[in-house]
């Protein structure tokens, strides 16, 4: 995919929802530069111990530079003086002391799109404090609900934070700044906080707290658990689907094929005093065959209906593999960008 050719990122290596930002814009055809760290120290790679692992520099060059020398910050804003965009993913404060902050890009390229990615933001009692993924779920409110009743909860590895309220609101930021760099040849900063993305993605949860639909506790209302209609459910070879159907028409195709149409505790879907028994049986409904039988059954149907995958097993979903969703090399899986155009 091209949308982005002729467009330069520069990008100051980091960890997790920065790197996959410029991975992004990459995918989309950006030229991106990677200024990775210079060192000697045969553990720097810290949780990756091979570059063949490292898929979020997919379409990047890359070069290593000790920014502690006078010399690199110099080759640096050489860089910046001909890019479109940066990157950087530091706590408050330390890009500033490298000599690299905004103020320092922008007065040498004002048409320069500055991006920071933190955990915190750039202000805030906590702005100076470590994170990571679980701990912007939990203060925005999306961990809460993430899990059953009586359990503890977890969010989804990763996706919910680091790409989602990170990288994707990040990329989302710059390329609307791009926008009006074209307009005005103005470049802006774009603060991008895991945390504030994380509470931009609860537009509807908030509208369904709104309307209470979802209340104060975890496992007592559909997104929880609490439905038969929308939750998971173990299969007698110990896999799991899930369903959620969440619309009347949905819902009958869901309980029509599941054959329990006219069972009592089926017939009023909202009804919440018919729900616990309503989930025991279709417990024992769904445990009575493998996973393979009941996606004979629901899969391609209205019944909101998927079956629950390891990785191994969605690279050859044929959803995924007619989407051309991941690609495999040297026994290696990685997420691929669709670059079909319709």
């Amino acid at each position: 995919m091209s949308a982005l050719q002729g467009i330069k990122v520069i990008e100051i290596a980091g960890i997790g929802p920065g790197p996959i930002a410029s991975m992004m814009l990459a995918d989309l055809g950006a030229e991106v530069i990677l200024i990775e760290r210079k060192t000697d120290n045969p553990n720097a790679a810290g949780l990756f111990n091979s570059n063949k692992t490292e898929f979020f520099k997919r379409g990047k060059q890359s070069i290593a530079l000790d920014l502690k020398q006078p010399e690199a910050i110099q080759l640096v804003l050489s860089l910046v003086e001909q890019a479109d965009m940066f990157i950087e993913g530091f706590r408050p404060g330390v890009i500033e002391r490298l000599g690299l902050g905004p103020e320092v890009c922008l007065a040498r390229n004002k048409k320069m799109i500055y991006g920071r990615m933190t955990g915190w933001g750039q202000h805030g009692p906590l702005a100076q404090a470590a994170g990571h993924d679980i701990n912007y779920a939990s203060i925005s409110g999306v961990l809460a609900y993430s899990g059953f009743a009586n359990d503890k909860p977890f969010p989804p590895a990763t996706i919910i934070g680091d790409v989602g309220g990170g990288s994707l609101h990040l990329v989302m930021g710059m390329l609307a700044a791009y926008i009006h760099v074209l307009s005005t040849g103005e470049g802006q900063v774009i603060d991008a906080a895991i945390c504030d993305g994380n509470v931009y993605m609860q537009t509807l949860l908030t509208s369904l707290y709104a309307n209470g639909l979802v209340g104060e506790q975890r496992g007592g209302d559909f997104l929880t658990g609490a439905s038969p209609w929308a939750n998971t459910y173990q299969c007698a070879d110990d896999k799991y689907i899930t369903v959620q159907a969440l619309e009347p028409n949905f819902y009958k195709e869901f309980i029509t094929l599941a054959g329990f149409a006219d069972d009592l505790n089926f017939s009023m879907q909202y009804d919440k005093s018919l729900w616990p028994l309503a989930i025991t049986k279709l417990t024992k409904y769904f445990k009575s065959q493998p996973q393979v039988h009941w996606n004979n059954i629901f899969e391609g149907t209205d019944a909101c209906y998927a079956p629950v995958m390891s990785l191994k097993e969605a690279v050859e979903h044929p959803h995924n593999v007619a989407r051309h969703n991941f690609v495999v090399e040297n026994d290696l899986i990685q997420p691929a960008p669709n670059t079909e155009i319709e």
